[in-house]
């Protein structure tokens, strides 16, 4: 009987002990989920063709961020030239990033741009590893890498950006192909700086083809994504990081693709530069949270919410 009593109490300590645990994880990817801030991001590649233009352009998108704004980051990665012409645009309502840097700080590389030259004029968000610049201009995953280190090193914020082709996403290779993207960029990159990067997962068969993941495809391959960095650093990483979809997203789709938990924000080419366009997808409607086990549809600009139970458990 007495081996009965101690059987049952240990068999109701285990069951409370797996129930705090699995809360305690649950509360920590909650915990995580609310504080990855939502990151909209614009890039102008090579446009508009003239200052007037880009102060216009600069200054509309800055106009569509008001109160009732969802609480996002915004940051337009904008060419060299218009960059201190963008910032006296747009009030600080947003940053001005710049599209690339040259991975030297000085010497004989006639046309670059140095870090410490886009440092000095207040320039914090560098793109790093676009597929056109790995594409036409033939930068490797080291080079890429380089430019990483050197825009942390000089206390900027990188954004680095990766995904597959066509080709190998018919392949099913999109997980391996942003592994080893991921894995050579982030080379040498503390933990502790982890804070001043975010990912832009960027199917280069969406980008500027009006093609679009779906809201399923591209989970899928951010939640991937976030199991190789908790992999190279550690799941506190993974939860922490930012990782943002890009590709011909637009108005229509960018509610549906910020539903998705694993998708932080967009990074966003052709509709940046429709200051209409653009400012609706600053405004996106809705998200899900997760709470308490629960899925949440919020809505940033209203108090109103459904909450349904969330898939898996």
């Amino acid at each position: 009987m007495k081996l009965q009593i101690v059987a049952s109490l240990l068999s109701t300590a285990a069951l409370v002990d797996a129930f705090s645990t699995s809360a305690s994880i649950r509360a920590s990817s909650t915990t995580s989920l609310y504080e990855r801030k939502p990151f909209i991001s614009g890039n102008w590649k090579l446009n508009p063709q003239s200052k007037d233009e880009a102060v216009a352009l600069a200054s509309g998108i800055a106009g569509s961020i008001t109160e009732s704004s969802p609480d996002a980051e915004v940051a337009l990665f904008v060419p060299y030239v218009f960059i201190e012409s963008a910032q006296s645009a747009v009030g600080g309502k947003l940053s001005i990033g710049a599209e690339g840097v040259c991975p030297q700080g000085n010497g004989a590389y006639t046309g670059a741009i140095s870090a410490p030259m886009l440092n000095s004029i207040g320039v914090n968000w560098v793109l790093a590893g676009h597929s056109e610049r790995r594409e036409i201009f033939g930068e490797t995953d080291e080079y890429i890498n380089e430019q990483c280190l050197k825009i942390i090193d000089e206390g900027m914020s990188v954004m680095l950006c990766i995904g597959e082709s066509l080709a190998e996403f018919e392949q099913d290779l999109a997980g391996s192909v942003c592994a080893v993207q991921l894995k050579k960029g982030l080379k040498g990159i503390k933990k502790e700086d982890l804070g001043r990067v975010a990912i832009a997962y960027e199917p280069v068969w969406a980008i500027g083809t009006g093609k679009v993941a779906t809201p399923e495809i591209a989970q899928s391959v951010h939640e991937t994504c976030r199991s190789i960095i908790a992999k190279i650093y550690d799941d506190e990483a993974a939860q922490d990081m930012r990782i943002l979809y890009g590709g011909s997203v637009s108005p229509e789709s960018v509610d549906d693709l910020m539903k998705q938990p694993d998708i932080d924000g967009a990074l966003v080419g052709g509709a940046s530069l429709d200051s209409d366009k653009f400012g609706r997808i600053i405004n996106f409607q809705k998200r899900f949270m997760v709470t308490d086990g629960m899925q949440q549809l919020w809505d940033p600009r209203s108090a109103s919410s459904s909450r349904t139970k969330c898939s898996g458990g």
